[in-house]
């Protein structure tokens, strides 16, 4: 079974997300606030998070950063993070904050899918 934790204040990002990842064996969990997205990951480790770069009061760029910093600190795992970008120059950002991957804004369900999938074999390789 797979975890996605999704971080966004926008319904349709949650749309969009779900029905290009979704599938028997995927769970979803979904916060609305990057403040929500530390203690998400403290209670119950995702495969892999997916931020939105523009939630509402801690954007995608100050998540990453904080959950880098707590896994840098031995106080969370590390786990891969996919930034969703609203336009080519927030990639720089994403690079900047750690993400492992970026996709820009409107979303390609294919490309989506794709990504997330790449991580998670990335991530399993590496853990073993």
């Amino acid at each position: 079974m797979t975890d996605v934790l999704l971080a966004t204040d926008a319904d349709w990002v949650v749309e969009e997300v779900a029905a290009a990842l979704s599938g028997a064996d995927v769970t979803f969990r979904v916060v609305r606030s990057g403040h929500e997205v530390r203690p998400a990951v403290a209670a119950s480790t995702p495969d892999l998070v997916i931020l939105d770069f523009q939630i509402g009061n801690m954007g995608g760029m100050a998540t990453c950063l904080d959950l880098r910093l707590e896994s840098g600190m031995g106080r969370l795992p590390r786990v891969p993070v996919l930034m969703l970008a609203d336009r080519e120059a927030d990639v720089f950002l994403a690079r900047r904050s750690d993400a492992d991957a970026w996709l820009i804004k409107p979303l390609n369900p294919l490309q989506l899918r794709r990504t997330a999938h790449q991580l998670l074999e990335r991530d399993a390789a590496s853990a073993t």
